[in-house]
């Protein structure tokens, strides 16, 4: 009988403990959630994009002709200048660039030779036209001469009038011919003179001492230097690039946006303007372009993207410190409300 008393209290033991660890592990867990207040307020949806500032008008002053051009950043010298990036320019006024002739190339052999049997068949051609004029004058003296013979005897009737008339012809055409001979004589001096030129060595070449010589560029615009091109000195040609001036107070703001998003964008936008260590200034889009172009990513995926420019809509006084090509962050506003039901995620 004990037992069957101590089986019976083991398994109702056993039972309690069975319950209890049923009751503790087997309820169910509670779940972890976040409160938040739902209200109304203002809500705005905008597009974020890295972009840069540029001056509007940017005047690039280019070489003028083709030439050496003087060291622009230098001390100040005579025909020289020294102009340096955020110099302030007047119109008309400040040199910018100095330029000089360009020293002759050189000659290769074949080239020599040429132009020397060229130089020695002008110097054949001046002597023979000094020749020639030297044979005209004695004809011209004779002409003239006998005109003086005739006018001499016409006058006494011994010579005829048609005479007379013939040796003043002679007389006349044997001036013009000297003359011919003269302007020819000059001729050939001259194209003599132009072979001797094509001879002029490297070493011998125009210094840029002559003032004629000298071509000073000068400012277009008044404005302020933005960026020196061709600083060092080096033979230019017409045409090439050398300075770009601008006025830094008159600027925009181009920002590269995906083609998707530029097309949400209407033009007179609300645009806010920071990351560019100043407080947040307004801004408005003015224009977006209608033609877009590839850009490849920093991780290499090509996009389309479209230029939009956005001019600031508050006094240059708020953002004075910035200059031409900046970097900003701009938020271009596409959707905003005052009064929306809004939830924290």
């Amino acid at each position: 009988m004990q037992a069957i008393w101590l089986t019976r209290i083991s398994i109702g033991f056993l039972a309690g403990v069975l319950i209890i660890g049923l009751i503790i592990f087997g309820r169910p867990r509670p779940i972890p959630v976040d409160l938040a207040t739902v209200t109304s307020g203002p809500m705005e949806v905008a597009i974020d994009e890295e972009a840069r500032t540029r001056v509007r008008h940017i005047y690039t002053v280019s070489a003028p002709v083709a030439g050496k051009v003087l060291r622009i950043s230098q001390p100040t010298g005579a025909e020289r200048v020294s102009i340096h990036i955020g110099d302030t320019v007047v119109a008309g006024e400040t040199v910018l660039a100095v330029m000089q002739p360009m020293v002759p190339g050189f000659l290769d052999v074949r080239s020599r030779e040429e132009l020397r049997a060229v130089l020695a068949a002008a110097d054949a051609a001046i002597k023979h036209a000094e020749a020639e004029i030297t044979r005209i004058e004695v004809v011209l003296g004779l002409s003239r001469s006998e005109l003086q013979r005739v006018q001499v005897l016409a006058r006494t009737n011994v010579a005829s009038t048609k005479s007379l008339e013939r040796a003043k012809a002679d007389a006349e055409v044997n001036d013009a011919a000297l003359a011919s001979s003269k302007a020819q004589l000059e001729v050939r001096r001259s194209e003599r003179a132009s072979v001797a030129a094509k001879l002029i060595e490297p070493s011998q070449g125009v210094r840029g001492e002559n003032p004629e010589d000298i071509v000073k560029v000068r400012a277009p615009v008044s404005g302020r230097v933005l960026r020196i091109i061709q600083e060092s000195e080096t033979v230019v040609q017409a045409g090439a690039p050398l300075i770009e001036i601008g006025d830094p107070v008159d600027l925009e703001i181009v920002a590269e946006l995906l083609s998707t998003d530029a097309v949400r964008i209407d033009v007179g936008a609300p645009v806010r303007i920071d990351g560019w260590g100043g407080l947040p200034v307004p801004g408005r889009v003015t224009r977006v372009d209608p033609a877009g172009f590839v850009k490849v990513s920093a991780l290499g995926i090509e996009e389309q993207r479209v230029r939009t420019t956005i001019d600031f809509a508050t006094p240059a006084t708020t953002w004075a410190r910035l200059g031409h090509d900046f970097r900003v962050i701009v938020h271009v506003v596409t959707w905003k409300a005052d009064a929306v039901l809004t939830l924290p995620a």
